[in-house]
């Protein structure tokens, strides 16, 4: 089978952009079949075995059919890192990785003196991949980090991801909508739950509607801050005085996001923007 680089672009650009089509195909083949840029733009794709042409035929009608090329390939780059993902999981996203950069230099102190401090104990409420919790085990030092999640598939995905990349984390079977109160208290609480409303369906990117889990990606119009409530409720008993909330927000809603909190008791309530200058992070502190 004889295709060149420019005809396997060419393919994919009725479902991306012209410049997406080409890093994803860019993506395949140096991901899974180990080229080389150079091997790339001097089309050593044209050289492939027959084996590997058939299966570069497969990938190429999932990727046609606008399937993400992270669940073609079964892994997406997170922080440095390769997380495993599937169908049921979603996808971790570049704004994320600010999150957890947040948080980890928030607590990039050195301690001083022979006693070293207490663990931070962090929990991730509905971790998915696994990719917050995971790199926050990772980067920071001295953690205790726990991770809910509704789904036991997805618990599946994240626990393989912790095993391989070699991160201690207490992952648990939780609805981030029925939460109860525990003897169990943290220093972080962080979350990236669902934000994206109903009504925004219709500007979503049809790979993501037809392949991403809904569950991990929308709220219903008439309560959209159904899981910051929830979670930010749970912190008032949950986190330890002086601890530390975390969310990944809808820019639509930081104001009433940074409202509900200060309604709660919250304080030091502060909104952080990602990397398209929108208003996508907010911390606040437990008194």
């Amino acid at each position: 089978m004889y295709t060149t680089y420019q005809n396997l672009c060419q393919r994919l650009t009725e479902v991306y952009p012209p410049s997406e089509a080409k890093a994803i195909v860019r993506m395949v083949l140096e991901d899974y079949f180990g080229l080389t840029l150079a091997d790339i733009y001097t089309d050593k794709v044209t050289q492939l075995s027959a084996d590997d042409a058939n299966e570069l035929e497969k990938i190429m009608l999932r990727l046609a059919k606008g399937e993400p090329v992270q669940y073609v390939l079964g892994s997406a780059t997170f922080c440095g890192r390769q997380f495993g993902v599937a169908k049921g999981v979603l996808i971790p996203r570049p704004e994320t990785e600010l999150l957890c950069e947040w948080i980890v230099s928030a607590h990039d102190c050195p301690f001083c003196g022979l006693q070293p401090p207490a663990p931070l104990r962090i929990l991730d409420v509905g971790t998915g991949s696994g990719c917050i919790a995971i790199t926050l085990s990772l980067n920071m030092a001295n953690t205790v980090v726990t991770a809910y999640d509704i789904s036991s598939d997805a618990l599946l995905i994240a626990r393989d991801n912790a095993i391989r990349l070699g991160a201690a984390v207490n992952f648990q079977l939780k609805d981030a909508l029925q939460l109860t109160e525990t003897e169990e208290t943290f220093d972080i609480i962080v979350s990236n739950p669902p934000y994206i409303c109903d009504s925004e369906r219709t500007e979503m990117m049809r790979n993501v509607l037809e392949y991403e889990p809904s569950i991990a990606l929308f709220v219903p119009d008439d309560d959209p801050l159904r899981f910051y409530r929830s979670i930010a409720e749970y912190g008032t008993t949950a986190l330890s005085h002086g601890g530390e909330l975390y969310f990944e927000i809808n820019a639509r809603f930081a104001d009433e996001v940074s409202a509900m909190l200060n309604a709660l008791g919250y304080d030091e309530i502060e909104v952080r923007n990602d990397q398209f200058g929108r208003q996508r992070f907010v911390k606040a502190i437990r008194p």
